[in-house]
């Protein structure tokens, strides 16, 4: 059913469903080849009246977008026109799933309401950008491409903007489909519970080989996520972006789930800006859609550095402690290997909130590493005494049985039984209710 059908421009919109799994959504198209896709103040209130019809029928508001900008022919109106859409846009948000497709340019205003959504899906053609080429050589003296300054890399790799990436537009619109079928329509609903082939008790053996033996010895978390999931299959998103921490979608035991997953691949799985950024917002979108979280704990802390520190390491670390705290879903805690200081607490630890909290018996919990900890407490002594102090530390307090024993892990599982333990917790939560208390909105760090 079309919207505002009769409006000329370069925007449509309609109440539609999406061609791979037929979801009803409300689907708007910015036709990048009339004007290069200009907005005039008709375009934006097209925009603006698709998303109040979105959240009127709660249903989940799919954008695709192309646009050079705010149409200059129409002068202030047009401004006034996006400013009308990206309030409606804004007024989506936490309410129904808000999913951006970018098939070409989008610069300027269109380029912010990227950032205002959910999920931003990019073509190899996407390119996005506040202030243009030209503008950056004037003021830097630094000459770049569009592709250089805005491209799908880009923001796939160093922006954290783009979340997916698909070969064209109509297959844009198969990658959202397969993103909303783990979603439901509005955050009053939950998503579909699919037919369970793969078996609840499934043994996950391949697990206990899984950690090194060293201490310092890497591998790939995401076969964590595999073996949990039902038949392997799980959705990463944002896998360029801050690659030392996963967020993915799957489903465990039929239901949708969110997964955040330190990777020791990258960075040996430390936190900085990029990866507390990064699972605040996947916390924070799970939560809104009643998708339960279950958390892979592999860290040794937050990365250390003078450049981290001075762009504000302490408000965004405490952006994935607020969402965190915020989140009123079921949320599982599986604790893997190092869970280290200030990184164990935000990484939805048992003082957190977290409802159960699970460690594998390779789990060290605490304050910090064992070489760290000898040398602080015993600096004078010898390399040879430092040497032996480092075991006996690691043997008393780097495993889960002291913190076993403060109630701060409620159970230590063989990895063989993760994927029955972790479909038996969740069984446990699905009803799980919370009271939130009622004011205007927190004032987290953003």
């Amino acid at each position: 059913m079309p919207l505002r059908a009769g409006v000329p421009g370069t925007t449509t919109a309609a109440l539609t469903q999406l061609p791979l799994t037929g979801r009803t959504v409300v689907l708007v198209h910015v036709d990048r080849e009339e004007r290069r896709g200009a907005l005039s103040p008709d375009d934006s209130v097209t925009i603006a009246d698709a998303a109040t019809l979105a959240l009127t029928r709660r249903l989940p508001l799919v954008v695709v977008l192309a646009s050079s900008g705010a149409d200059v022919h129409e002068g202030v109106a047009s401004l006034d026109g996006w400013a009308r859409a990206a309030q409606a846009v804004a007024g989506c948000s936490g309410i129904v799933p808000v999913i951006f497709v970018t098939y070409g340019l989008a610069l300027g205003g269109p380029a912010l309401l990227l950032g205002m959504s959910d999920l931003v899906v990019m073509t190899p053609e996407a390119v996005a950008y506040v202030s243009g080429p030209t503008a950056v050589a004037r003021l830097t003296g630094l000459r770049l491409t569009p592709d250089q300054l805005g491209g799908r890399h880009v923001h796939l790799r160093s922006t954290g903007v783009g979340a997916l990436v698909a070969d064209d537009a109509e297959h844009a619109l198969d990658v959202v489909a397969d993103v909303l079928g783990y979603l439901p329509d509005h955050t009053d609903d939950e998503a579909e519970v699919w037919p369970v082939e793969d078996p609840p008790t499934r043994p996950t053996p391949e697990l206990r080989d899984l950690i090194p033996t060293s201490a310092t010895g890497s591998y790939d978390i995401r076969r964590v996520v595999a073996a949990i999931a039902d038949g392997g299959h799980y959705l990463e998103l944002r896998a360029g972006w801050a690659a030392q921490l996963v967020t993915a979608l799957c489903r465990v035991d039929g239901r949708a789930v969110g997964v955040v997953a330190n990777q020791p691949q990258s960075m040996a799985g430390t936190l900085d800006i990029a990866a507390s950024q990064k699972g605040a917002r996947f916390v924070a979108f799970c939560d809104s859609f009643n998708v339960p979280l279950v958390t892979l704990v592999d860290t040794p802390g937050f990365m250390p550095g003078k450049d981290l520190e001075w762009r504000g390491m302490i408000r965004h670390g405490a952006q994935l402690v607020f969402a965190y705290a915020e989140a009123t879903v079921p949320r599982v805690c599986l604790i893997v290997r190092k869970a280290f200081g200030g990184a164990y607490i935000v990484m939805d630890s048992k003082l957190m909130g977290n409802d159960l909290c699970l460690a594998w018996p390779s789990a060290q919990v605490a304050v910090m590493g064992a070489r760290g900890a000898v040398q602080i407490l015993h600096r004078r002594e010898d390399a040879d005494t430092q040497s032996r102090l480092v075991d006996e530390y690691e043997e008393t307090y780097l495993n889960p049985y002291v913190a076993a024993e403060r109630g701060y892990v409620d159970q230590v599982i063989d990895p063989a039984d993760t994927r029955s333990a972790v479909v038996a917790a969740l069984r446990m939560l699905a009803t799980k209710r919370e009271r939130i208390v009622a004011r205007k909105h927190g004032n987290g760090p953003l």
